[in-house]
């Protein structure tokens, strides 16, 4: 199967899903969205997968949502979703439901965390099972669809990080509870995938139940249904009066906007537009 956006392959028994919109920085599309889905299914249907390791190509895991740009919009207004219940639906789908899916997915997954996970990003890695991070990672969380920020970190932290919107690093992602190892990035990929190879040496059976078993423990404290209705409360927000103001202007995408802001940009490549000159009267 050939894929746009994603890169997708088995070595050693792990299947490997690459977020590969380096122009973009990894900004997620509708078409991203889908590709995603249909190696998460290949490495559903492969036995030789034992575990599934998702990352970011160019050194950034993700930069949120793709809020505009032309292939992306073109492959999302070329599904012919009507305005009202299905773009409701449309909407869901790639804001919750296949979030959900890949959380329970029947084999481990690791999300490989380089750069900036920005807001959709961050949704993406929290959807996985274990998160290991480069120690230059930078995180951003904040009131999105898939809204897991409290789980992850706690009510109190998540309130704290939410309103202010502010970055943190990945030593504070571990320390909060959202990452499981932070490495320096030299030694990221190898000691990621060493730990992804030796889960791979485990029974599937013994694999797939122990991870039933902790997602059934955190859905009986009321995950599947909190995450669900907080993309209601999230849909409210976005016809709320003056909401648009998020993306005004140039309609650039918001998780870039945001990365670029001070010296983050200069650090994963994101620069700012020099300041247009003023005109000499």
């Amino acid at each position: 199967m050939e894929f746009q956006d994603i890169d997708y392959a088995v070595r050693e028994g792990l299947g490997f899903i690459t977020l590969d919109r380096p122009d973009y920085r990894n900004a997620q599309s509708y078409r991203m969205l889908d590709e995603i889905d249909q190696a998460f299914e290949l490495a559903r249907a492969d036995r030789e997968v034992r575990v599934v390791v998702v990352r970011g190509a160019g050194g950034v895991f993700s930069t949120g949502h793709d809020l505009g740009t032309p292939e992306g919009m073109a492959y999302r207004y070329a599904q012919g979703a009507q305005p009202g219940i299905e773009t409701y639906d449309q909407f869901k789908t790639y804001n919750l439901d296949l979030l959900l899916k890949w959380r329970n997915f029947p084999k481990p997954t690791l999300a490989i965390v380089e750069g900036y996970c920005i807001y959709a990003g961050w949704m993406l890695a929290a959807a996985m099972d274990v998160i290991f991070a480069a120690d230059d990672a930078e995180f951003l969380g904040g009131f999105v669809e898939y809204n897991t920020i409290p789980w992850d970190i706690g009510i109190r932290r998540a309130k704290e990080l939410v309103f202010e919107s502010r970055f943190i690093s990945a030593a504070e992602a571990a320390q909060y509870g959202l990452v499981n190892r932070v490495y320096p990035k030299a030694e990221l990929e190898r000691e990621s995938l060493a730990w992804a190879r030796r889960v791979a040496e485990n029974s599937p059976e013994v694999l797939r139940m122990a991870k039933i078993q902790m997602n059934k423990a955190q859905d009986a404290q009321g995950f599947s249904n909190a995450v669900e209705d907080s993309l209601g409360d999230y849909v409210a927000m976005m016809y709320m009066p003056g909401h648009e103001m998020r993306v005004a202007g140039e309609r650039r995408l918001l998780s870039v906007d945001l990365a670029v802001r001070g010296r983050r940009g200069e650090r994963f490549g994101l620069a700012p537009k020099p300041a247009a000159a003023k005109p000499r009267s």
